[in-house]
């Protein structure tokens, strides 16, 4: 058998006819707190009410909060305050900046946590900071999983996310239910945090690639002259697709750019990315590429729109405007 499909490697799981019950946390799970709602948040949060879990969340938005409470939630005031009601705490934000926010600023969730509470930061960070938050945590007596994730909203909210982790066998142990709860896929990728997030960089360097591409293409062929809608159901079916393909190109075809993932998020990831290649003085020569038609999207303009939005850095082509089916 492959190692990574051995039993303590990956953990699969079908979440699909989860219960909707939401008053009391399986047996012998205590309530678990969720900072961050958006796209990827929500859906996590929703995922552990769906099987059982009481879950307390905090996001700065109210509007998003008033939601997840009608969903049978509770809302927090502030880090701390969920954090003071939790000995698992999934912080599912944009970067290391507002991870390190979420933990140590003011009203900050770390000081607030019970003595070994299990922290598992879920934003995609660079290797290095995943260490020394791991590190950081560590000195604080609480345990680290370093357990970004992928899938998009739509899996995270049916349970069936993959999660990227690195962390303690008992932290992992400790975790089994939450994890059964929000992943598809757990891929145990080794003891100590920073390995996750190294995965999760690579992933985002074949999404961030792929995404450009597939505008590329897109582009091209529609100022070759190709039926947009035909050239996705073709391409769709065909060995040039992708998964972003499929993915992003209807939001492209629909001229909605309503973000699910941002043009912002993939400058910072293959940012991310990018930076370890220097310290390794690796070659990527793809990756930059990629990275520039993102911030060629951003400078004129689009950088919080969805990320199918770098199509729109390629002139003279008539894109499909908004409201198209």
């Amino acid at each position: 058998m492959h190692p990574y499909y051995s039993e303590n490697r990956i953990l699969t799981n079908d979440n699909t006819a989860a219960s909707n019950t939401t008053h009391t946390s399986p047996i012998g799970e205590g309530p678990v707190g969720v900072v961050g709602l958006g796209s990827m948040g929500f859906g996590v949060a929703q995922s552990l009410l769906k099987a059982g879990f009481t879950v307390h969340a905090f996001d700065v938005r109210p509007d998003v909060l008033a939601r997840f409470v009608a969903l049978g939630g509770v809302a927090a005031a502030t880090p701390a305050a969920l954090a003071a009601q939790v000995d698992k705490l999934i912080i599912l934000v944009v970067n290391a900046a507002q991870t390190d926010a979420v933990l140590f600023g003011e009203s900050g969730a770390a000081a607030a946590l019970p003595p070994e509470a299990i922290v598992i930061s879920s934003a995609t960070v660079a290797p290095e900071y995943a260490v020394q938050l791991g590190a950081r945590l560590a000195a604080m007596g609480l345990v680290n999983i370093d357990a970004p994730v992928s899938g998009g909203a739509i899996k995270a909210a049916a349970g069936q996310m993959t999660v990227m982790a690195a962390g303690a066998p008992a932290a992992f142990a400790r975790c089994a239910a939450l994890f059964d709860a929000i992943a598809g896929k757990l891929y145990r990728l080794g003891d100590t945090p920073g390995k996750g997030s190294t995965v999760k960089m690579i992933n985002q360097l074949l999404a961030g690639v792929h995404i450009a591409a597939a505008a590329e293409a897109m582009a091209l062929g529609i100022k070759a002259g190709a039926d947009p809608e035909a050239l996705f159901e073709v391409i769709s079916n065909s060995a040039g697709s992708s998964w972003m393909f499929q993915n992003r190109v209807p939001h492209i075809l629909a001229g909605d750019y309503t973000p699910h993932s941002a043009v912002n998020i993939f400058i910072k990831d293959l940012g991310i990315v990018l930076d370890s290649a220097r310290k390794h003085s690796f070659p990527l020569p793809l990756t930059a590429t990629a990275h520039q038609m993102y911030l060629t999207a951003a400078s004129a303009g689009h950088g919080g729109e969805d990320d199918s939005a770098v199509i729109k850095i390629f002139p003279g082509i008539a894109l499909p405007s908004a409201g198209k089916q």
